[in-house]
């Protein structure tokens, strides 16, 4: 028997393990990264932070204040219509749009590489879980243990999932009422 000990003090090691392998795959995306791609980032991080939204407003009422004559002693040099501080603006927008959608762009790219990883593995996964039902079905066998061995769910779930008609199925499932598919036993062929 375990002690809770024992897998408190497990645990961590397998986690540990875990969080250093993203850690590595993150760190080695992060250095692949251009320095467009790096200044991108900077920027559309810096822009998403509330105090960039004060900044904004500070620079917004002050050149307001300036320009409509409202401080004293100093001349305004854009009056109202503000030309110069909409055409600034509006670079501004520009440039930030830009920019923020090629960060968007390259976290789209990421996340696309990190799914196909994710379904890489799932893949894998289940490969070797069909193989260990398969091996748990001979171990039933040879000790004539055939309750769970002999029911449909069990027949079904040691056949091999073709993945190209499981995503075939959820495909017109889903085009056709929009709902996921249902149907368990039309993914697996027999190995």
């Amino acid at each position: 028997m375990i002690s809770p000990h024992q897998t408190h003090s497990s645990f961590p090691d397998v986690a540990e393990e875990n969080i250093k392998a993203v850690a590595q795959l993150q760190h080695r995306e992060a250095q692949k990264r251009s320095l467009v791609a790096r200044l991108s980032d900077t920027v559309t991080s810096l822009a998403a932070r509330e105090w960039t939204v004060a900044a904004h407003l500070a620079l917004f009422v002050s050149w307001a204040l300036v320009n409509t004559g409202r401080i004293p002693y100093v001349h305004p040099f854009d009056p109202f219509p503000f030309s110069f501080l909409t055409l600034l603006v509006a670079l501004e927008a520009i440039f930030l749009s830009l920019l923020v959608l090629a960060s968007q762009n390259r976290l789209t790219q990421e996340a696309d590489r990190r799914a196909h990883l994710d379904l890489q593995i799932n893949l894998l996964s289940e490969q070797e879980m069909t193989l260990v039902l398969r091996m748990l079905h001979e171990i039933c066998e040879h000790l004539n243990l055939r309750t769970t061995t002999s029911s449909p769910t069990f027949q079904q779930l040691v056949k091999r999932t073709d993945v190209s008609q499981l995503a075939d199925l959820l495909e017109n499932r889903l085009s056709q009422d929009g709902q996921p598919a249902d149907d368990h036993d039309t993914h697996r062929t027999p190995r």
